[in-house]
C-alpha cells in the first residue's frame, strides 16, 4: 500500500464531526456574541425544567404531561451530548458531579410514573456557572467586581434553599401528617428552619424528619452567616496589585503578599 492511500483511509480529524465538536466548545465556552445567545438559551433550558418541577404535581393529571415531561427529557439529552461532544475528556466530563446530577434528572424525567421528579436538581446549574469567569465578566465590565463576594454568598444561598425546598416537597409531600400539600409549603418550612423561628405548624415526621431539620438548620444558618459577613466585613477587598495583578487583598494589607509591591488600598470606611 502506498503512502498516498495510506493517507487517504486515515480519518480526518477536521471532518463534520471535528468541525461540529469545534462549534460546540465555542458555544459553550466562549464569549462572542452568539455564544452568549446560545448559553443564555440553554439557562432558559434550565429553568423551564425548574419550572415544570414546580407545576408538575399541579400538570401530572392533564393529559399533556408527559408530552410535556418527554419534551423538556429531549431538551436536557441533546444539552448532555452537545456538552459531551464540546467536551475535550469525554470521560473526565461524565465523572463531573453536575454532568451525573443532569443524568439522574434525565432518567426521573423519562421514567415519571415510576420515579420522583428530580428537576429541583437542576438549580446546581447557577452554582456551577459562577465557577465560570463567563458569569463575572459583566460585573468587571461596569466595575462591580467588589460586589462579587456579597452576589457569591446570596447564589450560594438561594441555591441552597431551592435545593433543600425541592427535596422536602418530594420527600414529604406525600405524606398526610406533614402538613406539606405545595411547593410553597415546603418553602415556607424551609425558611423557617434555615432561620430557626420554628412556628411548628409544619414539620417532618420521623426520625429523617428531625434529622433533616437539624441539617436543614446548621447548614442555613452558615450561610446566613457567611452572607452577612461578605456584606458588612468582607475577608478581602477587591483591589488590583499594581506590579502582579492580584485581585484580592486584606482590608488592612500595606505590601502585595505575592510580589510585595506597596499597595495604596482606599479606606472604604471614610
Amino acid at each position: 500500500m502506498t503512502r498516498t492511500d495510506t493517507t487517504a483511509r486515515r480519518p480526518n480529524p477536521s471532518g463534520w464531526l471535528g468541525r461540529l465538536r469545534s462549534t460546540l466548545r465555542l458555544l459553550y465556552h466562549s464569549s462572542s456574541p452568539t455564544a452568549q445567545r446560545f448559553q443564555a438559551a440553554v439557562l432558559i433550558v434550565d429553568l423551564a425544567i425548574v419550572a415544570f418541577f414546580i407545576a408538575a404535581p399541579l400538570l401530572r393529571d392533564n393529559q399533556s404531561f408527559l408530552w410535556i415531561d418527554l419534551s423538556i427529557a429531549a431538551l436536557l439529552a441533546l444539552d448532555l451530548g452537545a456538552r459531551a461532544l464540546a467536551a475535550t475528556d469525554t470521560l473526565r466530563w461524565v465523572r463531573q458531579t453536575p454532568v451525573i446530577l443532569d443524568i439522574l434528572i434525565l432518567i426521573s424525567l423519562l421514567l415519571p410514573i415510576w420515579l420522583i421528579n428530580l428537576g429541583f436538581l437542576r438549580i446546581l446549574r447557577l452554582w456551577t456557572l459562577t465557577r465560570s469567569p463567563l458569569f463575572w465578566r459583566p460585573l468587571r465590565r461596569w466595575g462591580l467586581m467588589g460586589y462579587r463576594e456579597p452576589i457569591q454568598a446570596v447564589i450560594n444561598l438561594l441555591v441552597f434553599l431551592f435545593i433543600v425546598t425541592g427535596f422536602v416537597y418530594v420527600a414529604f409531600s406525600h405524606r398526610g401528617d406533614t402538613g406539606i400539600s405545595g411547593y410553597v409549603d415546603a418553602l415556607y418550612f424551609t425558611v423557617a428552619t434555615v432561620t430557626t423561628t420554628g412556628f411548628g405548624d409544619i414539620t417532618l415526621p420521623g426520625t429523617g424528619g428531625k434529622l433533616a431539620s437539624i441539617a436543614i438548620m446548621i447548614i442555613g444558618i452558615s450561610l446566613f452567616v457567611r452572607l452577612a459577613q461578605a456584606i458588612f466585613r468582607p475577608n478581602k477587598v477587591h483591589f488590583p496589585c499594581p506590579q502582579c495583578g492580584l485581585q484580592k487583598h486584606d482590608p488592612d494589607a500595606v505590601h502585595c503578599k505575592a510580589c510585595g509591591q506597596v499597595l495604596n488600598i482606599p479606606d472604604h470606611g471614610d
